[in-house]
C-alpha cells in the first residue's frame, strides 16, 4: 500500500473490524472498574480467550490515556493467538491488527498504521474476502458480542445479534452458544422479565450448559436461570457441582450466592458472597450483591416489626457501607445508587438520599428502563418518607409516560394505580385523579373503564382538552 493522507487512511480504518469501529464509548463505562474485571477474567477464567480480553483491556487503556499498557496488552493478544490459533493465526490476529493500526494512527504514526492495514489486506486477499479490510468470521462476530456485553445494558441487544451471526456459521461452537446463552440471560435480568420459560434464554442456557458441562461461568448461570422458571431443585443441583469444581472461582461463587438468597437462604449467600469479595476486593458487583442480602434481612425483620432497634441500625450500616462501596466502584451503577438512596430513606437520612437521587437524576446516558426505575424509586421515596403523594404520582406518572414495556413501567402502572385509588376514595371529586385512572386503563387495554373515568374526569371538569381528546379516540376505536 503506498502512502496515503491522513483523511483516506482514516476512511480505511472505519472499515475494519476491531474494537475501535465497533462504537463502544467511553462515558458507559468506569474504565479502572472494567479494567479490573477484564484481570479478574484472565486470573480466574484460565480457559477464556486471552486474545479477546488482552484486546479489549488495551482498548480501555486506549481509552483512559494509557498508551504504555495499550501496546504491551497488545502485544499480549498477538502472543496469546499463537496459543489459541495455531493453525490459523492470521485470522485470529484481524481484530489485533485493527486495533494497532488505530492505536499507532492516534500516536501519528502513520507508517506503523499502514503497516497494520496492510497485515489486514493480505490475508483478506490470500482468503478471498469481498472486502480488501474485513472478513465475515464467527470468531470476530463473538469477539465483538463479549466486548459489547461487557460495556453494559446499553450494548446488550447489539452483544446477541453478533453472537447470533456467528452461531448462523457454527450452531454448535460451545463458546458463541454461552455468549448468545448469558446475553439474553443479561437482557432478562436487567429488563426483570423473569417469570416466563417461554421464548426466555432458558433453552439457550441449557443447551449451552450441555456443551460447556465445565465452564464456570455458563453452568452457575443456567442454575439461576432454572431457579427462576421454578425448577430450583434441577437449578442447585448444578450449583453445588460448580461449586465442587470450582470453589475458589468468583463468578461461580456470585451466581451461587445469588441462588441461595433467591432461595431465602441470606446467610449462605453472605458467605459464598463474602468469600468472593475476599478474591476480587474492588468488586463492585459483590459490595451491591452482599448490600442486597442485608437489605432483605432488614426487610424481613421489618415486616415482622421486629423491635430489636440496634440490629434494625445495625442492618441498615451495613447496606449503605456496601452499596457506597459499589458506587465508589462503579460511579455509573444506577441500580446500586437507587438502593443506596433507598436505605439512606430508611436511616431517615433525608438530604443524603435526595443527594443521591439527584446524581442519578443527573446522568447523562440513562436507558429508557433506568429512567423508569428511576421515577419508581424516587416516587417510592417521596411517598412513603416525603409523605408528598403529589410528587409520588407526577414521578410515577413519567415512568409510565415512557413507553417501552418494562417491569419498572409496570411498577409505575401498579404504585400509581393504588395512589390514586385511594385518593379518589378520600376526595372522589377529584378531576386529575380520575383522568390519571382514564389513562392507565387505555394503557392496560381497558378502554370502557378508561371511557368512564374520562366521562367523570370531565364532569368536574368540562373545558378539558386532553381528558376531551382522549375520550374522542376512545370512542372512535369502541365503534370500529
Amino acid at each position: 500500500m503506498s502512502e496515503v493522507s491522513k483523511d483516506s487512511l482514516q476512511r480505511i480504518l472505519l472499515q475494519l473490524e476491531c474494537h475501535f469501529t465497533w462504537m463502544l464509548l467511553k462515558e458507559d463505562i468506569t474504565p479502572k472498574e472494567l479494567e479490573e474485571r477484564i484481570a479478574d477474567q484472565l486470573e480466574f477464567l484460565p480457559a477464556e480467550s486471552k486474545i479477546q480480553n488482552y484486546n479489549l483491556l488495551a482498548y480501555v487503556n486506549h481509552l483512559n490515556g494509557k498508551k504504555e499498557a495499550t501496546l504491551e496488552h497488545l502485544q499480549k493478544a498477538e502472543e496469546a493467538v499463537q496459543i489459541e490459533c495455531p493453525k490459523e493465526v492470521e485470522k485470529a490476529s484481524l481484530v489485533t491488527w485493527g486495533n494497532y493500526a488505530w492505536v499507532y494512527y492516534h500516536m501519528g504514526q502513520l507508517e506503523k498504521a499502514q503497516e497494520y492495514i496492510k497485515k489486514v489486506e493480505c490475508t483478506c486477499k490470500q482468503n478471498g474476502s469481498a472486502s480488501p479490510y474485513k472478513m465475515k468470521l464467527p470468531r470476530i462476530y463473538c469477539e465483538k458480542g463479549w466486548a459489547l456485553l461487557k460495556f453494559g445494558a446499553s450494548y446488550y441487544e447489539k452483544a446477541k445479534e453478533s453472537f447470533a451471526k456467528a452461531l448462523v456459521e457454527e450452531p454448535q461452537n460451545p463458546e458463541f452458544n454461552s455468549g448468545y446463552a448469558i446475553t439474553l440471560y443479561r437482557m432478562e435480568d436487567y429488563y426483570e422479565k423473569q417469570s416466563s420459560a417461554e421464548g426466555s434464554s432458558l433453552e439457550p442456557l441449557r443447551h449451552a450448559a450441555s456443551l460447556n458441562p465445565d465452564d464456570p461461568f455458563v453452568v452457575p448461570v443456567f442454575a439461576v436461570k432454572l431457579q427462576e422458571v421454578g425448577q430450583a431443585e434441577e437449578g442447585e443441583k448444578y450449583i453445588k457441582e460448580a461449586l465442587e469444581k470450582n470453589p475458589d472461582v468468583p463468578y461461580v461463587l456470585r451466581y451461587a450466592a445469588k441462588f441461595y438468597r433467591k432461595n431465602g437462604d441470606v446467610i449462605k449467600s453472605l458467605e459464598l458472597l463474602k468469600k468472593a469479595l475476599g478474591l476480587t476486593p474492588n468488586s463492585s458487583f459483590l459490595h451491591h450483591q452482599i448490600g442486597l442480602c442485608y437489605r432483605a434481612q432488614f426487610l424481613e425483620k421489618k415486616r415482622a416489626r421486629c423491635h430489636d432497634r440496634e440490629k434494625m441500625e445495625e442492618l441498615i450500616r451495613c447496606c449503605i457501607f456496601h452499596f457506597q462501596k459499589a458506587v465508589e466502584h462503579k460511579p455509573k451503577f444506577v441500580y446500586a445508587y437507587l438502593d443506596l438512596a433507598g436505605m439512606y430513606g430508611e436511616a431517615k437520612r433525608l438530604q443524603e438520599a435526595e443527594e443521591t437521587f439527584q446524581k442519578v437524576f443527573a446522568m447523562t446516558r440513562l436507558t429508557c428502563e433506568d429512567k423508569q426505575l428511576l421515577h419508581f424509586s424516587y416516587g417510592r421515596f417521596q411517598q412513603f418518607h416525603k409523605n408528598s403523594e403529589s410528587q409520588a404520582m407526577k414521578h410515577y406518572l413519567e415512568g409510565l409516560k415512557m413507553e417501552k414495556e418494562s417491569f419498572p413501567r409496570e411498577k409505575c402502572k401498579v404504585a400509581l394505580k393504588k395512589l390514586i385509588g385511594n385518593k379518589i376514595n378520600k376526595s372522589p371529586g377529584d378531576a386529575k385523579s380520575f383522568g390519571i385512572l382514564g389513562y392507565i386503563h387505555q394503557l392496560s387495554g381497558e378502554r370502557r373503564q378508561a371511557v368512564e373515568c374520562y366521562e367523570r374526569a370531565l364532569e368536574m371538569d368540562p373545558d378539558n382538552e386532553e381528558y376531551l381528546s382522549a375520550l374522542w379516540a376512545l370512542r372512535l376505536s369502541l365503534q370500529s
